[in-house]
């Protein structure tokens, strides 16, 4: 369940306060203090509600109000506790005696975001506005790597080896023992990873 109304609003006044209605809320305060405001303004004869009463007292007649302009040294002590809370006026106000959190945040929001937008701060994060331009770093293609042969691996063409053979072959001779033939091969010439030369053949 919500709370209860503080009143019945059919019942109340509403609009600008008259001076009669003021007076009769300072007289009431002055000697009973400010107590619950849901039940002050039976008390206090008014037919207003307890929201208008409270907000009338602390906005306009409680009597340590500061009227006037904002200092500069408000402005700066406004600024730096916006940058620390926010917009929670109320905690702003409870630093700064005889402003009311309504006045701070009107103020702020005529005045004082307009000087900081000059002064090229951001009146919400408190940054600056001018950001420097970080410098561009272009990737590097990676060079292509060289292998022990002396080749590219980068390179897309296919190294084909050939193999040459040059066969000499003589027709075997029957041997001594049991008739069986006997092979010995006896190469010679240059062997590389490219060719291959078979020289010769001799049968025993």
């Amino acid at each position: 369940m919500g709370r209860s109304p503080c009143c019945e609003k059919e019942y109340t006044n509403k609009g600008a306060w008259t001076k009669e209605e003021d007076d009769r809320l300072i007289r009431y305060i002055n000697k009973h203090g400010e107590g619950c405001w849901r039940t002050l303004p039976k008390a206090a004869g008014l037919l207003r509600c307890g929201k208008s009463c409270r907000l009338r007292w602390i906005n306009y007649l409680r009597p340590d109000l500061k009227r006037g302009n904002f200092t500069e040294e408000e402005d700066e002590l406004i600024i730096n506790l916006h940058s620390l809370l926010g917009n929670k006026w109320s905690l702003i106000a409870a630093r700064l005696p005889g402003r009311t959190d309504n006045e701070i945040k009107n103020y702020w929001n005529t005045h004082i975001k307009r000087k900081l937008l000059s002064r090229g701060i951001d009146p919400q994060t408190h940054r600056s506005l001018i950001t420097s331009a970080k410098p561009t770093v272009t990737p590097q293609q990676p060079s292509p790597t060289t292998s022990s042969g002396g080749l590219s691996s980068s390179s897309s063409e296919e190294t084909t080896y050939h193999l040459n053979l040059e066969l000499s072959i003589s027709l075997p001779q029957p041997a001594d023992r049991g008739g069986a033939f006997q092979f010995r091969n006896v190469a010679r010439g240059d062997l590389s990873v490219s060719q291959i030369r078979v020289s010769e053949w001799k049968c025993m």
